[in-house]
């Protein structure tokens, strides 16, 4: 693999482990997250988890075929400090926004892997960033109609 593909090689491996760390904070979030209202929200973020593990498989499958491979935990850094679980486990607005913010970071990360994509002439890199960039799109959309239910409360 050329140098000019390396900068594609190092988002793939970055929006890996953002899934991947995602998966941990909608977990966390999904057990610590208390009451009645909270339930809806607990279920969508279980539904996502699953997702958002199918994203890191076809990351990590993509980059094993441009003959990398996806890096393991010594290689994570933490950078989600929104979407940690709140001191109070029924401030289901606190989660709520910090999941927009985590899909606001997924987009953009998307977004970016499309651009690298297309100017490094990798038709596969770039319709495995589309759909997952729709699948992100459609989470902040759910996630938006939940801040605007909470917050009229």
């Amino acid at each position: 693999m050329g140098d000019d593909n390396q900068e594609l090689v190092d988002v793939l491996k970055s929006a890996y482990m953002e899934e991947l760390e995602t998966v941990m904070n909608y977990r966390t979030n999904s057990i610590v997250l208390d009451g009645v209202r909270a339930q809806e929200i607990k279920e969508s973020l279980e539904a996502d988890i699953q997702e958002e593990l199918g994203h890191a498989e076809l990351l990590g499958q993509r980059l094993k075929q441009l003959g990398d491979r996806p890096p393991g935990s010594a290689a994570f850094t933490a950078k989600q400090e929104s979407l940690q679980p709140p001191e109070d486990s029924t401030d289901v607005l606190a989660v709520i926004r910090g999941v927009l913010d985590a899909e606001s970071d997924a987009i953009a990360t998307y977004r970016r892997l499309v651009d690298l994509a297309r100017e490094a002439d990798d038709p596969v890199t770039e319709d495995l960033a589309v759909t997952i960039l729709a699948d992100e799109e459609a989470h902040r959309t759910e996630f938006r109609g939940f801040e605007t239910e909470y917050s009229d409360d």
